[in-house]
């Protein structure tokens, strides 16, 4: 299923003052809006590929997405959650790799695509954009140490207390009953929590039970942000 195609203007998107375009001049992100092309996912649509190619950036306008890879078993593990303003396959981009992980949409979303000459030429030329690239890699490197740190020394009951806090710090609240502004399934819950969707239907079913979370469907809305914290061992 091919993406359709949308236009959107950099000037006015409100997207871009959380990217690495934020601090660009009226001029560059009128050449920016001229170089870059959009279209829209549907939920369960597929950005780009693990193996693929790299062949530009994709900037999220408007929507939530994860990054996910596959292991031997066929099993994936969510490596990143994205929303309005981040990037996408800068990584493989840069390094001259192929795609390590799979891009999904969570929902139906808005994405940019920059070819990858220009935003090439766009580091080249711009030493603002090169140095927000740094901070991001930076920043991406510490959250991936961090979760190696939680998988090898908190037991799944503390990650699923992490990641929950995770989710509504990455999502927010919805505004009309303060669930996670997130729909995932408990399979997605599970890949990102790194266990077993029998076992994350169970963990949360006894967060349910202890008052922690209150579960409706697939929302999920958080009663005890303090004693999460505790549980996941963040105070």
């Amino acid at each position: 299923m091919k993406a359709i195609q949308e236009e959107f203007s950099c000037s006015v998107c409100n997207s871009r003052v959380h990217s690495i375009f934020k601090k660009l001049n009226i001029a560059e992100t009128e050449s920016l809006s001229e170089i870059k092309a959009c279209s829209h996912y549907k939920k369960g649509q597929y950005i780009f590929s693990e193996n693929g190619n790299p062949l530009g950036l994709y900037c999220i306008n408007h929507g939530k997405v994860k990054l996910a890879a596959t292991g031997e078993n066929g099993k994936e593990q969510i490596l990143r959650l994205l929303k309005d303003g981040d990037v996408a396959g800068y990584r493989s981009l840069i390094s001259g790799e192929r795609y390590h992980c799979n891009a999904v949409a969570l929902e139906d979303s808005s994405i940019c695509f920059i070819p990858k000459q220009s935003f090439f030429s766009m580091l080249h030329d711009n030493s603002t954009v090169g140095f927000e690239v740094m901070k991001l890699l930076s920043d991406n490197l510490k959250k991936a140490e961090d979760q190696i740190v939680s998988m090898a020394q908190k037991n799944v009951r503390e990650r699923m207390a992490e990641a929950l806090l995770f989710f509504k710090a990455s999502y927010g609240l919805n505004e009309q009953d303060q669930s996670l502004n997130v729909s995932l399934s408990r399979e997605e819950i599970a890949d990102f929590v790194g266990t077993s969707t029998e076992t994350a239907i169970r963990l949360l079913s006894e967060f349910n039970q202890d008052k922690l979370i209150e579960l409706k469907g697939k929302k999920i809305r958080l009663l005890e942000i303090s004693k999460l914290t505790r549980l996941a061992n963040l105070d």
